[in-house]
């Protein structure tokens, strides 16, 4: 994540900020230009958005619905007839609104999906909704299995033909860590479980039909076609085979095919994510040796978004989860990333790169018309 300053004042700000801390400035986040906006209240509950260079106003835009929920401070245009901003406009089943317990959750689910859909754009990739495209397009359900269950919904975190589906106890992180452990898991997180389930839909979307990568695919991760109910089985049963580190980013990756893609991918978005914040931040690593060089030295001096080259990205990633695993070791705790990249996930994760860059140039993202969630 990119950092963000508040155009009337100047002070840097966060990503989820709805207002600038220091000027009190509205703020917002226009998902055309990857700006949050500093605004100037209108009438009608209009805003008009201060230029970066002066206060003089330019721009006139209202908040996304869900703005009023404390969930979203994404923009919609001021003659826009949509309701709901590009990221909450594919959503169909929400939490219930009137628990609070409840809506305290959908905003640490919308926070990870919102950082989501940000990388998504930045990769400029396609985000169809399923109200305009039933067959392949994408939608978020967010369930509590507490509650009545939609009868086209499912119970548990997952993905099926463009439904993402996020269970409310991944929010509670009192019950995701009972969960890890129960799991034997080293890492899960709410936005690692969004950055796995999109990796679902976008095999579908880029893969699945194009006979080039397929083929390419199916050379590195294997045949997706084995029994995937049965694959699951056995693992859930007799866990990942012992020398599992030596082909795949995680144990889960092992069970099968799709689910060795969906977590590489996820592991790719998380190299590039916080390759990006430490740009923002102008991370620069020279360890402090005296045998020579380590080759743990890097500077995070370029956007890892618009990094082509995979072999400079994941060298600089290697470096930087080397030194914020040893701060972490430092407080006591864990490590921020608990994987070892070895030779055959790096090549998988190249072809997730190469993937992604073969799109930059022939994918145009879909901004479609509004569609009201639907609390369940």
């Amino acid at each position: 994540m990119k950092l963000f300053r508040c155009a009337k004042c100047g002070h840097i700000v966060y990503f989820e900020n709805s207002h600038c801390h220091k000027c009190k400035a509205p703020l917002g986040f226009d998902a055309d230009d990857m700006e949050l906006k500093a605004l100037q209240p209108e009438s009608n509950g209009l805003f008009r958005a201060y230029s970066d260079q002066s206060d003089t106003p330019s721009g006139q835009w209202r908040y996304c619905e869900n703005q009023q929920h404390g969930v979203c401070n994404w923009l919609v245009p001021a003659d826009s007839d949509k309701k709901m901003c590009v990221a909450c406009d594919v959503n169909r089943y929400i939490p219930n609104l009137n628990d609070p317990d409840k809506l305290e959750s959908w905003q640490y689910m919308e926070q990870a999906k919102h950082r989501l859909i940000y990388s998504l754009r930045k990769f400029n990739l396609p985000i169809f909704n399923k109200n305009n495209d039933p067959k392949g397009g994408l939608t978020f359900d967010f369930i509590d299995s507490s509650e009545p269950m939609p009868a086209d919904a499912a119970p548990t975190t997952g993905h099926a033909e463009g439904r993402v589906t996020i269970n409310t106890d991944e929010a509670d992180p009192a019950k995701r860590e009972q969960v890890r452990q129960d799991m034997n898991e080293s890492y899960r997180t709410l936005l690692g479980h969004f950055r796995h389930e999109i990796g679902h839909y976008y095999w579908d979307v880029l893969i699945a039909n194009n006979p080039e990568w397929l083929a390419k695919y199916r050379s590195l991760f294997g045949d997706e076609r084995a029994d995937y109910g049965q694959a699951l089985k056995a693992h859930y049963a007799n866990g990942p085979a012992p020398d599992w580190r030596d082909s795949y980013v995680s144990a889960y990756a092992a069970s099968h095919p799709w689910e060795d893609w969906a977590e590489t991918w996820a592991h790719y978005l998380h190299i590039v994510d916080t390759l990006e914040t430490a740009y923002a931040f102008g991370v620069s690593i020279k360890p402090v040796i005296t045998d020579g060089d380590s080759g743990l030295s890097m500077d995070a001096n370029r956007d890892a978004y618009a990094m082509e080259d995979y072999d400079e990205l994941v060298e600089k990633a290697v470096s930087l989860t080397f030194a914020v695993n040893s701060l972490n070791r430092s407080m006591g705790q864990p490590d921020l990333y608990p994987f070892v990249l070895n030779s055959t996930v790096k090549e998988k994760m190249r072809f997730v790169h190469d993937l992604l860059w073969s799109c930059r140039n022939t994918v145009a993202l879909s901004e479609t018309a509004p569609s009201d969630a639907t609390p369940v």
